[in-house]
């Protein structure tokens, strides 16, 4: 995907190429695929057997009475060191792929390397590997269960676990345990299944005959769609497969297809109206303790979902599919004992952005989409434990376990599941460092979402010296789409510190809560972001927008919106991340510009009090008639704390010809040292913008101070046309920094073509957040005009992107507004 954004024609050749298929031969298990409309579906492609199970065994020495793993990672070397007590007592292992070197205990047997594999597979009683088509055809076929680690970023990967978990006959690993040698749980679960394949198994078979029937000309397409028609496909389908340098790797749009195609009920963050229908004012699932639900559509939403979850744990539940979120989420709750909710909501950054983290005035407005959190404190002793983490459980007695889930894990490419030890947030009797919890998190990559969530755990030990004896279970169930510049982070972050400080009776300043969030984010997940994403979800309220000064956090007030005005966001498709190398390269820049404006404000401040001096010697200089003013500018600006302290003038008259248009790390730091900002680092072989990111957020702060007074204007076309202008004026210099995107600078000229033709009542609209793609913000009359020159430019963008632009509308709650509730179980419910 790198290569591509450098090399288009590449993949327009790719997609050239793609436009001359006939038809698509499809096996099971297969990854949506729309570009293609002729399809064939052929049964599993497996190997043949050569050997059977008794000759495999015989030859190997095995009885037939023992138990078999194989070790099976498609032909890698089995590189770590293997342990006695990895397996169950008395299981062997067959090895493939180990060196020549390599020492095994005595349960383990290397294989030869001309052994044929899938005889050793159907010989065996388990295999533990990674999924792959063939791992997973002929774990199938021969009915072995697999037991799989997850392979991050494998696009085939969600679609074959889903058809080798429909059969029965796959368990996930997590990585860590792969690692630790904590095999045996998993083993012993695996070989309790009954993998149920009954279908084909010569896939290989049939993909021949018809490749010959169709050289023979037997065979053709049946929709006999042509080549433009196809080209035209395939590329509508390379632009949802774009992806931006240095940002996540995102899932495309056309990949949540399959959940339909599998039946999977994944919650997504979609505007579909939950049905309420069979929810009352005061709940008919759950006796609400404490607190109060305000009849938002999707904390009703959620508490039905609970509801279902704990419902499948009846006996008299019927057997229809599940997702592995909502099976592991049945499995952890005590039903019978008290849940906390919490709720918050995203962002939308309506003015302020990237200025944040160098002091600005922002303007934030939450948005409907919010994230919820379930948790459940419990004893050790009481609380219930997946398989794995119950056989971590020490000989002496339960210790802490912290178990989540997470809804919607495959759209984003995560693990369903997290769990951990909550000792091993200490050592020595003390909280581990944030480094040390950054690198826990980042060794497994399909896990590192659960960073959000637990590091709100460890910052709370760290921070205000809280302990955790108590098991805590969470799930946590996210509305607010991922990567689309909306703070989707911030929410889990907010919504799991409350829900754990509601669960342990912490009474935390909403304020503060939002800083210690913050750090979360800093220092354990490791993005630089501001604090606003932070304090717009902790201290928003529904329709108003929240006005903060971010030095570091000092909350102005609320701004009423004009009811004349409407603020809509307009995601691009494109994939925004705090965590790209963009954002950071930016912050970088505009802290090296600070520092450099704060010595050369030094320097002069210096020359000016030692001219001074000499004019005192030879002239008998009055210092009382010395520019007293032009003084105490220097000696502010030498200690320059915020960039957005230093007014646009003051930066224009004095610093802005001074600046470097950029500058390289390994000069800055010979001739300045360090940058003085703690949550970035400087790589010295980089080059750095300078200028336009030191001026962005000096201009952005009088920006934004005038965007705030206008709001409170008299309602007219020009008060409208003068906020629009303050934000396109703010996206360009987004674009001047380095943070564009293609999707949104088409957005923006979109709405500005809207505005300038006839009965135009849209007026501005500006990238959000991190820049670099995501969603763009879009000012306009409240007025049923707008909302259908809004859907004119979502059918313009599709037209010409082939993506259909999610619209973000409307507002909610803030988490401190909403509080949390307390919530038990209704008895009639149970019954």
């Amino acid at each position: 995907m790198a290569a591509g954004y450098h090399n288009r024609s590449i993949i327009w050749q790719i997609a050239e190429d793609y436009s001359h298929c006939e038809f698509v031969i499809r096996l099971p298990g297969y990854c949506p695929m729309p570009a293609f409309r002729d399809v064939i579906d052929v049964p599993l492609v497996v190997r043949r057997l050569h050997k059977t199970r008794e000759q495999v065994r015989k030859e190997l020495g095995i009885l037939d009475s023992q138990k078999v793993l194989i070790y099976n990672f498609g032909g890698q070397p089995a590189g770590w060191k293997l342990k006695k007590e990895y397996l169950p007592e008395g299981w062997i292992c067959l090895v493939c792929g180990a060196s020549e070197d390599q020492e095994v205990p005595s349960n383990f047997v290397k294989l030869p390397k001309d052994f044929y594999t899938p005889d050793a597979i159907a010989a065996s009683d388990v295999m533990l590997g990674k999924i792959g088509y063939g791992t997973t055809s002929e774990a199938l076929a021969y009915k072995v269960p697999l037991v799989f680690v997850r392979r991050d970023y494998f696009n085939e990967e969600p679609f074959l676990r889903n058809m080798i978990e429909h059969y029965q006959a796959g368990v996930e690993m997590i990585r860590r345990d792969l690692l630790t040698g904590r095999w045996a749980p998993y083993i012993q679960r695996a070989v309790a299944l009954k993998p149920s394949y009954d279908g084909g198994a010569n896939g290989g078979e049939v993909a021949a005959r018809l490749l010959q029937d169709t050289a023979l000309g037997q065979y053709h397409a049946s929709h006999g769609l042509s080549g433009a028609r196809r080209l035209g496909d395939a590329i509508v389908l390379g632009y949802q497969l774009q992806r931006i340098i240095g940002k996540d790797i995102a899932i495309p749009a056309w990949y949540s297809l399959a959940q339909n195609e599998l039946s999977s009920r994944t919650q997504l963050p979609n505007k579909e109206v939950v049905d309420n229908s069979g929810l009352t004012k005061e709940n008919d699932y759950f006796a609400i303790l404490h607190g109060d639900h305000q009849g938002l559509p999707d904390t009703l939403g959620f508490l039905k979902s609970l509801a279902e979850i704990q419902s499948s744990c009846s006996p008299q539940y019927n057997n229809k599919f599940q997702t592995r979120e909502h099976l592991a989420a049945a499995a952890m709750f005590n039903w019978e004992e008290e849940i906390f909710v919490s709720r918050a909501p995203g962002r939308l950054d309506v003015m302020g952005g990237i200025a944040d983290y160098s002091g600005s005035l922002v303007l934030q407005m939450p948005t409907r989409e919010a994230c919820h959190v379930a948790i459940q404190r419990n004893h050790p002793s009481k609380q219930k434990l997946w398989k794995h983490a119950k056989a971590r459980q020490p000989e002496e007695g339960p210790t802490g376990v912290l178990q989540i889930v997470s809804f919607g894990s495959e759209l984003g490419n995560r693990g369903p599941t997290f769990d951990m030890d909550l000792s091993d947030f200490v050592e020595d009797g003390q909280p581990i460092t944030y480094e040390k919890a950054y690198n826990y998190f980042a060794r497994d990559p399909a896990q590192k979402w659960a960073a959000y969530v637990a590091g709100t755990i460890l910052v709370l030990m760290t921070e205000l010296g809280i302990r955790f004896e108590d098991s805590i279970s969470i799930l946590v169930s996210s509305g607010v789409p991922e990567g689309k510049g909306v703070s989707s982070s911030a929410a889990v972050e907010v919504a799991s510190m409350t829900a754990v400080a509601a669960a342990h009776g912490l009474n935390i300043d909403p304020r503060h809560l939002a800083l210690l969030c913050q750090k979360v984010e800093n220092h354990i997940v490791g993005a630089p972001c501001g604090v606003m994403d932070q304090m717009a979800s902790t201290c928003g309220e529904a329709d108003k927008l929240l006005a903060m000064v971010c030095q570091p956090a000092e909350v102005l007030g609320l701004v009423d919106i004009p009811p004349t005005i409407r603020f809509w966001g307009i995601d691009s498709g494109i994939r925004h991340s705090v965590g790209g190398s963009d954002y950071k390269s930016v912050r970088v820049g505009a802290f090296i510009g600070r520092k450099i404006i704060k010595s050369t404000a030094s320097v002069e401040l210096r020359s000016s009090l030692s001219n001074i001096s000499s004019a005192q010697q030879i002239n008998g200089f009055n210092p009382d008639e010395a520019d007293e003013n032009s003084k105490d500018l220097l000696e502010t600006e030498a200690s320059l704390d915020y960039l957005c302290n230093l007014s646009p003038h003051r930066y224009e008259a004095s610093y802005a010809t001074r600046l470097p248009e950029s500058l390289s790390g390994q000069e800055f730091v010979e001739k300045y040292l360090d940058h003085d900002d703690s949550v970035t680092t400087i790589d010295k072989e980089r080059n750095y913008a300078v200028r336009a990111p030191t001026r962005h957020p000096i201009y952005e702060n009088f920006r934004v101070k005038a965007f705030k007074a206008l709001l409170s204007a008299a309602p007219s076309n020009d008060q409208l046309s003068a906020l629009g202008e303050l934000m396109y004026q703010c996206h360009f210099s987004y674009s001047a920094c380095g943070l564009g995107s293609n999707g949104t600078d088409r957005l923006v000229s979109l709405v500005q073509e809207m505005q300038h033709s006839e009965g135009g009542t849209l007026f501005g609209a500006k990238i959000t957040g991190g820049g670099s793609g995501g969603t763009v913000c879009v000012i306009g009359r409240n007025c049923l005009r707008s909302n259908e020159q809004l859907i004119e430019i979502q059918r313009r963008y599709k037209a010409a992107t082939g993506f259909l632009p999610y619209m973000f509308e409307g507002s909610s709650p803030g988490a401190a507004k909403f509080g949390h509730l307390q919530i038990r179980l209704r008895s009639s419910s149970k019954e």
